[in-house]
């Protein structure tokens, strides 16, 4: 049941001293504020960069370079060159691995035509696989698939960059042949880069072929460029790195202590490094929060000392009327919560529009500033706010409320 005596009389007191109220109830407004608006533009930076991540976040690539160590009668500086058979290997024998992806691209000078469109583009050689990888769109028609592998067909999977420039005024692509250093290939499919920053901009202009039809068509018969893998779920990547890494050191006889046969790029590691990083942004933007929120407490408390003072004859009448010790600390602390409540939740709402108006400027305009993306205010976070809030005035007032339930009644009558 509400008391409407007791929130009048809290409602008169603050009525009293708008000023000293508002001044102080400014340090909590302020802190929560910060606490939002901190952690959603942190949020905003971590969605900026994390986006940047447009491949699995727990992917290996490893690929080849030159020995560095002499090793059973071969010298240094020997290339080695991966091949079908180490795919093979590692998935016969390294059974921590989910996905391998292995991967060329066609090297040298030359162009792809269409009609008399003719230009620059990247062809790699892929696998079904690789999607798993590096996700992307597939707009129209499919992808590289298992029976392209089998059978080594020519066929061909286009960006939009590709498009563009070799079929601007086609508007069904697919089905048409495209000629890449001579031999021809059928469009089957086109696909949009998933992702944000230069990596897009490099991957529409990119051409999709089985890395089979690759291999044979050009040369390549049984060569690998490098190879992309995927953990099974629970498995660290650093685990099949260092696995992979050991069995094609023994099956190119590559010496154990050489680190710099093989080169090798952990997704997982670098993301967790990220992820880091915003954990310590989040920390010290609580950290600078909490101090304002607790700078206004202290004021919020000081305020409540001079408010029993002030009442402390209003206080022995109501004890020597009658009133517990407890009807008057939680008069006290109910006043003091309505105070920080108050003053956070105003601030709660403030920091959540401020981040909810940049949201929508920014998606309504689809734009980035440079590695910030669009800031989120996460509920959980305004839920600890609201708890934070209750407690925090509780706190505040819990000792000028046991003041004054220790207030003499005939002693505070005699008060003037």
């Amino acid at each position: 049941m509400i008391d409407i005596d007791k929130w009048t009389e809290i409602y008169n007191t603050v009525k009293k001293h708008k000023l000293r109220t508002a001044l102080t109830a400014f340090g909590v407004f302020w802190g929560i504020f910060m606490l939002v608006v901190l952690l959603g533009a942190g949020k905003g930076l971590e969605n900026g960069i994390t986006s940047e991540f447009n491949i699995a976040k727990n992917a290996v690539f490893i690929w080849t370079q030159r020995t560095s160590v002499p090793y059973m009668g071969m010298n240094a500086g020997r290339t080695i060159q991966l091949t079908n058979d180490d795919v093979d290997a590692i998935r016969a024998s390294i059974p921590e691995v989910g996905v391998v992806a292995p991967s060329s691209q066609l090297w040298g000078d030359f162009s792809v035509n269409y009609k008399d469109k003719s230009s620059a583009f990247t062809v790699n050689g892929e696998t079904p696989d690789m999607l798993s990888v590096k996700p992307m769109k597939v707009k129209t028609g499919r992808f590289v698939n298992e029976i392209d592998m089998q059978e080594k067909r020519k066929i061909a999977v286009v960006g939009p960059r590709v498009l563009e420039v070799l079929f601007p005024n086609e508007k069904h692509p697919i089905g048409k042949y495209i000629s890449i250093k001579g031999s021809y290939f059928q469009v089957v499919g086109t696909f949009e880069p998933v992702g944000k920053g230069e990596d897009v901009v490099e991957d529409a202009k990119v051409i999709y072929i089985p890395l089979t039809a690759l291999q044979q068509t050009y040369n390549q018969v049984n060569k690998v460029g490098f190879m992309a893998m995927v953990p099974k779920p629970g498995v660290p990547a650093a685990l099949i790195e260092e696995k992979t890494k050991a069995l094609l050191m023994q099956r190119h006889r590559v010496a154990p202590t050489d680190l710099k046969a093989f080169g090798s790029a952990n997704v997982e590691k670098e993301f967790q490094e990220v992820q880091g990083l915003f954990a310590g942004i989040a920390g010290f933007s609580w950290l600078v929060s909490i101090g304002t929120i607790v700078a206004g407490i202290i004021g919020v408390g000081n305020i409540m000392l001079i408010v029993v003072k002030e009442r402390t004859k209003e206080i022995g009448i109501r004890k020597a009327l009658g009133a517990t010790p407890l009807s008057i600390i939680s008069l006290i602390i109910q006043e003091s919560i309505v105070i920080t409540g108050l003053a956070g939740y105003v601030g709660l709402l403030a920091g959540t529009g401020i981040i909810a108006l940049i949201e929508y400027v920014m998606r309504e305009n689809d734009v980035q500033a440079g590695f910030f993306g669009i800031p989120e205010v996460n509920p959980g976070i305004a839920l600890t706010a609201t708890v934070l809030l209750v407690v925090t005035g509780a706190l505040a007032g819990l000792i000028p409320a046991t003041k004054a339930a220790r207030v003499n009644p005939v002693v505070a009558l005699k008060d003037e």
